[in-house]
């Protein structure tokens, strides 16, 4: 008798599709953005630029974790989409509040404003696909 390996049930079907491209865009920005600025002139804001390759890693992570499927996988992505919103809502407030914590801008600032908001809209309807993609909700 072999063993039946049951496969994760799959997170990326329907909006779910839809979410694992915006975060892929994210990715793309913030990581080039952020590695651009920080290769060329760090010293002149490192928090900006250093929460801006935080948030491609972020990024990065709930799109593997979108990809991989499953019940641990969604766990993992619900925390890492609160972090975000978390961190999108700390650093958009933070700017408005002190314009001079962030000479220049990341990719979290004014709510993700440079983004056209996808920053902040993004974990929203992630949050919401995920929790409604609980486990055997969205399969194969």
């Amino acid at each position: 008798m072999t063993a039946v390996e049951e496969k994760p049930a799959r997170l990326i079907s329907g909006p779910g599709m839809l979410l694992v491209w915006f975060y892929g865009v994210m990715v793309v920005g913030a990581v080039s953005r952020s590695a651009y600025q920080i290769g060329t002139d760090f010293q002149r804001a490192p928090l900006a630029y250093a929460l801006s390759a935080v948030a491609g890693v972020v990024y990065g992570f709930i799109t593997y974790t979108l990809v991989r499927g499953g019940e641990t996988a969604r766990r993992a992505a619900l925390v890492c989409c609160a972090a975000e919103l978390a961190g999108v809502l700390i650093v958009g407030t933070w700017t408005l509040v002190d314009r001079s914590a962030f000479p220049d801008a990341t990719v979290w600032s004014d709510y993700g404003m440079g983004y056209v908001f996808i920053p902040v809209l993004l974990p929203l309807s992630a949050l919401y696909w995920l929790r409604k993609a609980r486990a055997g909700a969205v399969t194969r």
